[in-house]
């Protein structure tokens, strides 16, 4: 790998969630490209029409923040203690709805913190 790009991945691995999402929705913008993962086509059916496999259960989560209540100050403190971000960057993440607050989270860990977030009067989707 070239210096310029490993220069560049440190440089990618000192930004917040934040900065990385406007990050990505810039490169997007400016290249005409999207970062949503692209769905593979199932290949050929087997010989014989066998039925088809059964949907494979989704193993990773996203945690995203869609309506931040009444309580801001309080979910500013969940999105915190959840995350590492600081006081700005939580309050951001509060205020540009809807948020990814936390990804690649088992189903348990996702439902965990949507409670903490449900106690505080926000509403979250897991995806």
């Amino acid at each position: 790998m070239s210096e310029k790009i490993t220069k560049f991945i440190e440089e990618i691995k000192s930004l917040t969630i934040l900065e990385l999402k406007d990050l990505v929705k810039a490169i997007e913008e400016e290249f005409g490209v999207s970062a949503a993962p692209v769905a593979v086509a199932a290949g050929p059916a087997a010989a014989g029409g066998g039925a088809a496999p059964a949907a494979e259960e989704q193993s990773e989560f996203s945690v995203v923040l869609t309506d931040a209540g009444a309580q801001k100050i309080k979910v500013i403190k969940v999105v915190r203690e959840i995350t590492s971000l600081g006081l700005k960057e939580a309050k951001e993440a509060t205020e540009k709805l809807p948020s990814v607050i936390k990804e690649g989270l088992s189903k348990e860990e996702a439902e965990e913190i949507a409670a903490k977030f449900k106690e505080v009067g926000a509403t979250v989707e897991l995806k």
